[in-house]
């Protein structure tokens, strides 16, 4: 049963890139994912109701607390970096950087839960590492909002922050949710992203604006966080379940969904390089699963 929740994860996450990608045109990265922190905190306070788990949090170990909250400010460092990447970048450029999350995972996890190390895993890493390399592309410099140029590695750099931080958000959140039912988890992790991404707004003075975005980019944003909820609830069910190793690869396949709409939705562009990278990816994910 957690297999089909990893693939349902994946499905959701590729989903909510595209959606995000379409809400951030006119709309700052950092407002964006406040908003869509709050709509995936009202989904998971939904299922944490629907599942009766509630009540658990009184009987949540401290060590449990410790690592979920650090979970929520890794995921919430993930979410800010990866939406200001895909505000600078194009989703096939962005996306296989940030998936690339999975080479880390693996390795934290081979050192950390003792998970078996085999010759074919070794392998399958190095394909995701390979393939990853090869659809790092450059994008040619663009104008930004304040009508200066952005280099052209503002967007990587972005794009590999929130995979660093992504890793650590899957190692931290498997030890956080061992005692804990998975969705009042969810919904505790959710709830630091929140809490971090508005401080992150107001800090940065975005707030105006809020009052500033079109109702286009508002509906897309709101899409883009009831997928990402229903993403996350799969994601950390399979977590809790099944085996990291396997569940974060699965989860990855994601940029499959992700990249067939960037190509066919968005009209974005893949070179030769960049599509023999995607195969060695689903490759290598691919043999992670068998």
């Amino acid at each position: 049963m957690w297999i089909v929740l990893a693939f349902g994860s994946a499905v959701f996450a590729g989903l909510s890139s595209i959606l995000a990608k379409c809400g951030i045109k006119k709309t700052s990265s950092e407002v964006a994912t406040a908003i869509r922190t709050a709509v995936v905190l009202v989904m998971a306070f939904v299922m944490v109701l629907i599942v009766g788990s509630l009540s658990g949090i009184t009987s949540i170990p401290q060590k449990s607390w410790i690592f979920l909250v650090l979970s929520g400010f890794a995921t919430g460092a993930s979410w800010l970096c990866f939406f200001k990447a895909l505000q600078l970048g194009d989703v096939n450029k962005v996306i296989p950087v940030d998936k690339s999350s999975t080479v880390l995972t693996l390795i934290f996890a081979f050192c950390f839960f003792d998970e078996k190390v085999t010759a074919a895993k070794i392998l399958a890493v190095l394909l995701i590492g390979i393939g990853t390399f090869l659809m790092i592309e450059k994008k040619p410099e663009a104008p930004s909002s304040d009508g200066k140029k952005q280099t052209k590695a503002s967007w990587l750099l972005f794009a590999v922050l929130s995979a660093v931080f992504a890793s650590l958000t899957s190692i931290l959140g498997k030890v956080g949710i061992e005692s804990v039912e998975s969705n009042l988890g969810t919904f505790i992790r959710t709830a630091v992203v929140l809490v971090m991404s508005w401080v992150v707004v107001f800090v940065t003075k975005k707030q105006g604006d809020i009052k500033s975005i079109t109702k286009g980019d508002f509906a897309f944003i709101v899409l883009s966080g009831l997928a990402t909820g229903a993403s996350w609830l799969c994601y950390y069910k399979a977590l809790k379940d099944g085996l990291v190793s396997v569940v974060v690869p699965v989860d990855k396949l994601s940029i499959l969904v992700t990249i067939g709409f960037s190509v066919f939705v968005l009209k974005e562009k893949m070179s030769a390089k960049a599509i023999s990278g995607l195969f060695l990816i689903v490759a290598g994910t691919i043999m992670l699963l068998v």
